[in-house]
């Protein structure tokens, strides 16, 4: 791991440190799970903004997955 310098506001970093310690555990912790999911988060905003993109670019058309009625099986058949 490596060791980085960071600038909080103090409100935040006593917010934190009382959650890490409701949460049993550390502040660097509970920092690298935040960051973890705040990059998971931006990874799938991302996505769904490419994907918005995508289908803005080329919209589906009315019928275009039509032809996969009949190979749908639904389990009460």
């Amino acid at each position: 791991m490596r060791t980085v310098q960071m600038t909080l506001d103090e409100e935040l970093v006593k917010t934190v440190d009382r959650l890490a310690s409701r949460l049993q555990t550390t502040r660097s912790a509970f920092t690298r799970d935040a960051l973890r999911e705040a990059v998971a988060s931006y990874t799938v905003k991302r996505l769904e903004q490419k994907h918005r993109a995508g289908y803005a670019k080329h919209p589906a058309v009315q019928d275009e997955f039509g032809g996969w009625d009949a190979e749908q099986a639904w389990g009460d058949e």
